[in-house]
């Protein structure tokens, strides 16, 4: 297993953790093998975002002793009505949810994350609400470690993280949902799938999103990494040939502030078939090449492949342009910790040569020497 800083937090996360969406309604033996195979290839945080009694009493007695093994991330507003899901901004429903959660988890949840939200009503009825000031006492009072939230929403997402309440968010980060206008409400696109006509490139507002991630060191975890399957199905995929589980994989993990990957498994055969992300070569989850075939507004963007790669001088190449990336949001107000982790680098963009043979190999044309210069121009020597 590989970690991760998950940003101001300082929780180190296994890079792969586990979202337990798909262990609600299987029995009790089939949740306890699959935390115990879990827990066997060391991933150390799960996201229980459901809002079920039954489920959360499970996966706490799979987990048994080893509770303080698993980082747990824990929704504020997540409610049920007549044992269906449910979100509720009604404060003693969301008091009445989260105290139980509590309780069933040993008195503390890692991540207390606000949940959904993904409009501007969500936003108004969460931030500016005593929701908001009950997540901040929480914290205060140790009954959480750290708050954070969950989003759809790259502008809202932006919002929230302006507050400067969260510490950390988990967001939908796919190849596909990358590309879809900043407007567009992804969720629908499960029932009604990607017309390929609509992906243009990297959204440049999804883009800020985790360039100011980066700045602000807000964490991110990632849920629907494989877009529930349809990227890896022939018959709905948004590209010209299907995505495998390790290229989505890799995709979500090179984007600038995330830290960990929570696909949903629900056997241990599913754990296992996942975890092979660590036994593959360079190539098995490279995703360039099919992002490249889109015909889109690609050109000159780095999207952090590392096709670059070797640099005769040594450099990670995707490193300093995740860097330099960050940078441009304000480039006359580079944040500390970035400079910091920037200076950090073995190389740098000063080692440039110029030689240029990592342009010759890039499939999006990216000005490669161009971009090592204005990063050693920023950040100095």
């Amino acid at each position: 297993m590989i970690y991760r800083q998950l940003g101001k937090t300082g929780r180190q996360v296994s890079v792969i953790g586990l979202g337990c969406e798909h262990l609600d309604g299987e029995p009790f033996a089939r949740v306890k093998e699959t935390v115990d195979a879990a827990l066997e290839h060391k991933v150390n945080i799960f996201d229980v975002f459901m809002p079920g009694k039954r489920i959360r009493e499970d996966i706490a007695a799979a987990l048994g002793a080893r509770r303080d093994k698993v980082m747990i991330q824990g929704h504020i507003c997540s409610t049920d009505v007549n044992q269906q899901y449910d979100i509720s901004r009604d404060m003693p429903t969301v008091r009445r949810y989260f105290d139980d959660m509590l309780r069933i988890f040993g008195g503390y949840i890692d991540f207390g994350m606000l949940f959904f939200i993904d409009s501007e009503e969500d936003f108004k009825n969460v931030f500016e609400t005593d929701i908001a000031d009950y997540a901040d006492k929480l914290r205060h009072r140790g009954y959480i470690k750290h708050i954070g939230f969950s989003s759809h929403n790259p502008q809202t997402a932006i919002k929230a993280i302006n507050t400067g309440l969260p510490e950390m968010m988990m967001f939908s980060v796919n190849p596909a949902f990358d590309m879809l206008p900043a407007g567009e409400y992804t969720l629908k696109h499960f029932d009604e799938g990607i017309d390929p006509k609509m992906l243009r490139g990297l959204d440049p507002k999804r883009a800020e999103l985790y360039r100011l991630c980066a700045a602000k060191q807000i964490g991110v975890t990632v849920m629907k990494p494989l877009c529930a399957g349809k990227l890896l199905s022939k018959e709905h995929t948004p590209f010209s040939q299907p995505l495998t589980a390790p290229q989505c994989i890799s995709y979500a993990l090179s984007r600038p502030a995330v830290s960990c990957v929570l696909p949903g498994c629900k056997t241990p055969a599913e754990i296992s078939d996942v975890m092979r992300y660590f036994e593959l070569d360079d190539k098995e989850p490279d995703y360039a090449e099919i992002l490249g075939a889109v015909k889109n507004d690609f050109r000159g963007s780095c999207v952090y492949c590392s096709h670059c790669l070797p640099c005769p001088a040594g450099i990670d190449i995707a490193a300093v342009n995740r860097h330099l990336d960050t940078a441009r949001l304000d480039k006359s107000d580079i944040p500390s910790g970035v400079r910091l982790s920037y200076s950090e680098l073995p190389r740098r963009g000063g080692d440039c040569t110029g030689c240029k043979n990592c342009e010759k190999r890039c499939p999006f044309g990216v000005s490669v020497s161009a971009n090592m210069s204005e990063a050693e121009s920023l950040f100095g020597a």
